[in-house]
């Protein structure tokens, strides 16, 4: 290889690495935006953050924000989908080999719990009629509840109503309100098995 192709062979080593660096840069901006952006949620709801929160607490500037989010509606969505990864939505797998109505529902009632408790979700709802984003949230939420307690009660011909009163109460707040009674994860979803047990095998 003569000096001539050398230097050459340097330069595009040096500016790969270089635009590595950057990439490398950008995208830890862009993770520490999505954290601060989630923290202030956490704390002062989505409707109340701004973009000039979100570059204080992320330590950039707003510019640095509008550049890799350029609306607020995006920080929430990246906000959201980083939470689903940390914490994903339980699906028909948490049934398997549950065979008895008690065990299905069960199992269906820990892992909605666990995982709307993980994901704040309550503190998400207040937000819904201000925030547009937060609605698709809200809807695509109740839609996932049901769709899975429909499977979790497929084998035993539960009615489309009663589905969604079951749906209903495995909601967030039933939760809450069951904390508040002092019970544990499992002492709550114990709870509400029980009442749905009793509903669901009811004989009219």
């Amino acid at each position: 290889m003569n000096i001539s192709s050398t230097k050459t062979a340097a330069r595009v080593a040096r500016r790969t690495y270089q635009q590595k660096q950057r990439a490398e840069s950008a995208e830890e901006t862009r993770r520490r935006i999505v954290q601060a952006t989630f923290e202030l949620h956490g704390e002062q709801g989505i409707a109340a953050t701004t973009m000039k929160h979100i570059a204080d607490r992320a330590g950039v500037s707003i510019g640095t924000v509008y550049h890799h989010f350029p609306t607020l509606d995006q920080t929430v969505q990246a906000c959201g989908q980083m939470v689903m990864a940390m914490y994903p939505t339980p699906t028909e797998a948490i049934l398997e080999d549950a065979k008895t109505l008690r065990e299905r529902v069960f199992r269906l009632a820990r892992a909605l719990f666990e995982h709307l408790d993980a994901v704040g979700f309550d503190l998400v709802r207040p937000d819904r009629h201000r925030v547009p984003i937060v609605r698709h949230f809200v809807a695509e939420e109740e839609a996932q509840r049901i769709e899975l307690t429909r499977a979790a009660l497929a084998p035993f011909k539960v009615d489309r109503d009663l589905i969604r009163i079951v749906a209903a109460l495995l909601d967030i707040e039933v939760y809450r309100g069951l904390q508040r009674a002092g019970l544990s994860l499992d002492q709550a979803a114990e709870a509400i098995t029980d009442i749905i047990h009793a509903r669901v095998t009811r004989k009219e």
